[in-house]
Protein backbone atom coordinates (compact mmCIF):
# COMPACT_ATOMS: atom_id res chain seq x y z
CA UNK A 1 0.00 0.00 0.00
CA UNK A 2 1.24 3.17 -0.87
CA UNK A 3 2.49 5.86 2.08
CA UNK A 4 1.28 9.80 2.06
CA UNK A 5 4.07 11.03 -0.03
CA UNK A 6 6.81 12.81 1.25
CA UNK A 7 6.47 16.54 0.19
CA UNK A 8 9.61 19.10 0.63
CA UNK A 9 8.68 22.52 1.57
CA UNK A 10 12.06 24.36 1.09
CA UNK A 11 12.43 27.49 3.85
CA UNK A 12 12.80 31.12 4.16
CA UNK A 13 15.14 32.43 6.04
CA UNK A 14 14.09 34.68 8.94
CA UNK A 15 15.81 37.25 11.23
CA UNK A 16 14.48 37.00 14.61
CA UNK A 17 16.31 39.10 17.59
CA UNK A 18 20.16 38.34 16.43
CA UNK A 19 20.03 35.17 14.90
CA UNK A 20 18.64 33.94 11.48
CA UNK A 21 16.25 31.20 11.35
CA UNK A 22 14.56 29.10 8.88
CA UNK A 23 11.22 29.11 8.65
CA UNK A 24 7.55 28.05 6.80
CA UNK A 25 4.53 29.69 7.14
CA UNK A 26 2.35 26.62 8.98
CA UNK A 27 -0.78 27.66 6.38
CA UNK A 28 1.66 25.85 3.78
CA UNK A 29 2.59 22.97 6.22
CA UNK A 30 -1.03 22.48 7.33
CA UNK A 31 -2.20 22.57 3.49
CA UNK A 32 0.42 19.89 2.00
CA UNK A 33 -1.76 17.41 5.10
CA UNK A 34 -4.89 18.30 4.42
CA UNK A 35 -5.13 19.56 0.83
CA UNK A 36 -2.20 17.01 -0.87
CA UNK A 37 -2.53 14.20 1.80
CA UNK A 38 1.23 14.73 2.00
CA UNK A 39 4.34 14.76 4.67
CA UNK A 40 5.70 17.70 4.94
CA UNK A 41 9.66 17.70 4.93
CA UNK A 42 11.31 21.56 5.57
CA UNK A 43 13.98 21.55 3.28
CA UNK A 44 16.62 24.13 4.78
CA UNK A 45 17.33 26.83 2.28
CA UNK A 46 20.97 27.74 2.78
CA UNK A 47 23.86 29.93 0.73
CA UNK A 48 25.68 27.68 -0.47
CA UNK A 49 22.78 25.28 -1.32
CA UNK A 50 22.46 21.53 0.21
CA UNK A 51 23.11 19.07 -1.91
CA UNK A 52 20.02 18.41 -4.22
CA UNK A 53 20.19 14.82 -5.31
CA UNK A 54 19.78 12.70 -2.01
CA UNK A 55 16.84 14.96 -0.94
CA UNK A 56 15.10 14.66 -4.03
CA UNK A 57 15.50 10.68 -4.22
CA UNK A 58 13.96 10.94 -1.17
CA UNK A 59 11.22 13.30 -1.82
CA UNK A 60 8.21 12.53 -4.12
CA UNK A 61 6.92 16.37 -4.16
CA UNK A 62 7.92 19.97 -4.13
CA UNK A 63 6.11 22.97 -2.64
CA UNK A 64 7.47 26.41 -3.51
CA UNK A 65 5.50 28.44 -0.90
CA UNK A 66 5.08 32.45 -1.23
CA UNK A 67 7.17 34.57 1.20
CA UNK A 68 7.93 38.28 2.27
CA UNK A 69 10.92 38.28 0.22
CA UNK A 70 11.30 39.38 -3.58
CA UNK A 71 13.85 37.21 -5.91
CA UNK A 72 16.96 39.22 -6.15
CA UNK A 73 16.00 41.16 -9.67
CA UNK A 74 19.51 40.39 -10.95
CA UNK A 75 18.93 36.61 -11.63
CA UNK A 76 16.73 37.85 -14.30
CA UNK A 77 17.48 41.37 -15.60
CA UNK A 78 20.09 44.26 -15.19
CA UNK A 79 17.58 46.24 -12.82
CA UNK A 80 18.18 47.37 -9.79
CA UNK A 81 16.08 46.41 -6.84
CA UNK A 82 14.01 48.81 -5.76
CA UNK A 83 14.87 50.51 -2.41
CA UNK A 84 13.13 48.53 0.60
CA UNK A 85 12.90 45.76 -1.48
CA UNK A 86 13.07 42.64 0.64
CA UNK A 87 15.53 39.85 -0.45
CA UNK A 88 16.76 36.37 0.74
CA UNK A 89 19.77 35.28 -1.11
CA UNK A 90 19.69 32.00 0.39
CA UNK A 91 16.45 30.90 -0.49
CA UNK A 92 17.14 32.15 -3.89
CA UNK A 93 20.67 29.75 -3.94
CA UNK A 94 18.20 27.37 -2.86
CA UNK A 95 15.20 27.37 -4.90
CA UNK A 96 16.29 29.02 -8.38
CA UNK A 97 18.06 25.43 -9.06
CA UNK A 98 16.24 23.70 -7.37
CA UNK A 99 13.05 24.09 -10.03
CA UNK A 100 15.46 22.37 -12.76
CA UNK A 101 16.90 19.64 -10.81
CA UNK A 102 13.49 18.86 -9.79
CA UNK A 103 12.17 18.50 -12.97
CA UNK A 104 14.84 16.67 -14.71
CA UNK A 105 14.60 14.01 -11.45
CA UNK A 106 10.45 13.62 -12.15
CA UNK A 107 9.42 15.42 -9.14
CA UNK A 108 6.15 17.08 -9.20
CA UNK A 109 5.93 20.72 -8.31
CA UNK A 110 3.35 23.16 -6.86
CA UNK A 111 4.67 26.80 -7.08
CA UNK A 112 2.79 29.19 -4.96
CA UNK A 113 3.19 33.36 -5.45
CA UNK A 114 6.88 33.79 -4.95
CA UNK A 115 7.53 30.22 -5.89
CA UNK A 116 5.49 30.99 -9.06
CA UNK A 117 8.32 33.41 -9.92
CA UNK A 118 11.03 31.57 -8.94
CA UNK A 119 9.72 28.81 -11.38
CA UNK A 120 9.36 31.18 -14.21
CA UNK A 121 12.81 32.83 -13.45
CA UNK A 122 14.78 29.58 -13.44
CA UNK A 123 13.72 28.72 -16.56
CA UNK A 124 14.92 31.98 -18.26
CA UNK A 125 11.70 33.94 -17.71
CA UNK A 126 11.86 37.40 -16.12
CA UNK A 127 9.71 39.57 -13.78
CA UNK A 128 7.95 43.19 -13.74
CA UNK A 129 9.40 44.51 -10.25
CA UNK A 130 6.20 46.55 -9.77
CA UNK A 131 3.28 45.33 -11.68
CA UNK A 132 1.44 48.40 -10.05
CA UNK A 133 3.37 50.72 -12.16
CA UNK A 134 3.31 49.09 -15.43
CA UNK A 135 0.87 50.93 -17.80
CA UNK A 136 -2.60 48.59 -18.32
CA UNK A 137 -1.98 46.61 -15.80
CA UNK A 138 -4.12 46.93 -12.16
CA UNK A 139 -2.51 46.79 -8.51
CA UNK A 140 -2.38 42.92 -7.59
CA UNK A 141 -1.35 44.07 -4.11
CA UNK A 142 -3.57 43.49 -0.47
CA UNK A 143 -4.36 46.18 2.03
CA UNK A 144 -1.77 44.92 4.63
CA UNK A 145 -3.63 47.39 7.41
CA UNK A 146 -6.66 45.08 7.00
CA UNK A 147 -7.25 41.90 8.88
CA UNK A 148 -6.01 38.10 7.57
CA UNK A 149 -9.45 37.58 6.19
CA UNK A 150 -10.02 40.56 3.79
CA UNK A 151 -6.38 40.05 2.68
CA UNK A 152 -6.93 36.72 1.16
CA UNK A 153 -10.54 37.47 0.45
CA UNK A 154 -11.78 36.42 -3.39
CA UNK A 155 -10.05 39.71 -5.92
CA UNK A 156 -10.54 40.00 -9.13
CA UNK A 157 -12.09 36.79 -11.72
CA UNK A 158 -9.20 34.61 -13.59
CA UNK A 159 -9.81 32.93 -17.10
CA UNK A 160 -9.12 29.60 -17.13
CA UNK A 161 -7.53 27.92 -20.52
CA UNK A 162 -10.00 25.72 -22.09
CA UNK A 163 -8.19 22.23 -22.29
CA UNK A 164 -6.09 23.16 -19.35
CA UNK A 165 -5.44 20.83 -16.11
CA UNK A 166 -7.32 23.98 -13.50
CA UNK A 167 -9.95 24.02 -16.49
CA UNK A 168 -10.38 20.52 -15.84
CA UNK A 169 -11.60 21.18 -12.45
CA UNK A 170 -12.74 24.59 -12.67
CA UNK A 171 -14.47 25.47 -15.33
CA UNK A 172 -13.49 28.66 -17.33
CA UNK A 173 -13.29 31.26 -14.66
CA UNK A 174 -12.57 31.13 -10.89
CA UNK A 175 -12.43 33.85 -8.27
CA UNK A 176 -8.99 33.66 -6.61
CA UNK A 177 -6.90 36.07 -3.84
CA UNK A 178 -4.42 38.51 -4.80
CA UNK A 179 -1.54 39.90 -2.42
CA UNK A 180 1.21 39.82 -5.36
CA UNK A 181 3.64 43.04 -6.25
CA UNK A 182 5.79 41.33 -8.85
CA UNK A 183 4.45 39.14 -11.58
CA UNK A 184 5.79 37.53 -15.12
CA UNK A 185 6.85 40.26 -17.56
CA UNK A 186 7.84 37.23 -19.84
CA UNK A 187 6.84 34.03 -19.68
CA UNK A 188 9.78 31.26 -19.74
CA UNK A 189 10.21 28.62 -23.22
CA UNK A 190 8.55 25.16 -22.05
CA UNK A 191 5.68 27.19 -19.47
CA UNK A 192 2.35 27.05 -20.83
CA UNK A 193 0.14 29.64 -19.84
CA UNK A 194 -2.81 28.25 -17.28
CA UNK A 195 -4.87 31.23 -16.38
CA UNK A 196 -4.84 35.20 -16.78
CA UNK A 197 -6.25 37.94 -14.64
CA UNK A 198 -8.38 40.96 -16.33
CA UNK A 199 -5.32 42.92 -17.23
CA UNK A 200 -4.17 40.20 -19.15
CA UNK A 201 -1.43 39.48 -16.81
CA UNK A 202 -0.45 35.38 -16.27
CA UNK A 203 -1.82 34.29 -12.99
CA UNK A 204 -1.18 29.98 -13.64
CA UNK A 205 0.90 28.28 -15.64
CA UNK A 206 1.89 24.51 -15.81
CA UNK A 207 5.13 22.96 -17.60
CA UNK A 208 5.04 21.68 -20.81
CA UNK A 209 6.45 18.12 -20.28
CA UNK A 210 5.78 15.00 -18.38
CA UNK A 211 6.64 16.08 -15.32
CA UNK A 212 3.48 17.73 -12.84
CA UNK A 213 4.62 21.42 -12.61
CA UNK A 214 1.94 24.05 -11.84
CA UNK A 215 2.68 27.46 -11.05
CA UNK A 216 -0.35 29.89 -9.43
CA UNK A 217 -0.06 33.41 -8.29
CA UNK A 218 -2.32 33.60 -5.86
CA UNK A 219 -2.81 31.94 -2.90
CA UNK A 220 -4.73 28.35 -2.96
CA UNK A 221 -3.64 27.16 0.58
CA UNK A 222 -5.57 29.76 2.36
CA UNK A 223 -8.66 27.86 4.21
CA UNK A 224 -7.99 25.19 1.06
CA UNK A 225 -11.03 23.08 2.83
CA UNK A 226 -13.92 26.07 2.57
CA UNK A 227 -12.75 26.62 -0.72
CA UNK A 228 -13.34 24.00 -3.67
CA UNK A 229 -11.05 24.92 -6.16
CA UNK A 230 -8.36 25.81 -4.06
CA UNK A 231 -8.57 21.79 -2.72
CA UNK A 232 -8.65 20.90 -6.42
CA UNK A 233 -5.36 22.57 -7.43
CA UNK A 234 -3.15 20.81 -3.92
CA UNK A 235 -5.22 17.44 -4.34
CA UNK A 236 -3.99 17.44 -8.05
CA UNK A 237 -0.56 18.13 -6.74
CA UNK A 238 -1.55 15.25 -4.02
CA UNK A 239 -2.33 13.06 -6.73
CA UNK A 240 0.87 13.34 -8.81
CA UNK A 241 2.70 12.89 -5.58
CA UNK A 242 1.69 9.74 -4.66
CA UNK A 243 2.26 8.25 -8.63
CA UNK A 244 6.02 9.67 -7.63
CA UNK A 245 5.83 7.89 -4.67
CA UNK A 246 4.00 4.56 -6.02
CA UNK A 247 7.30 4.88 -8.57
CA UNK A 248 10.06 4.84 -5.83
CA UNK A 249 8.43 1.91 -3.96
CA UNK A 250 8.68 -0.28 -6.72
CA UNK A 251 11.41 -2.98 -6.82
CA UNK A 252 13.96 -2.80 -9.09
CA UNK A 253 14.52 -5.92 -11.37
CA UNK A 254 17.88 -6.41 -13.03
Amino acid sequence: MTQSPLIGIPTDRKQIGLHPFLAVGEKYVRAVVDGAGGVPLLWPALSPPLAFDALLDTVDGLLLTGAVSNIEPHHYSDEPSWEGNPHDPARDATTLPLVRAALDAGVPVLAICRGFQEVNVALGGTLHQRVHEVPGLTDHREDKAATLDVQYAPAHPVALVPGGLLAGFGGSSQQVNSLHGQGVRRLADGLLVEATAPDGLVEAFRFDGETFLLGVQWHPEWKLTEHPFYMGIFRAFGDACRARARRRQEPAFA
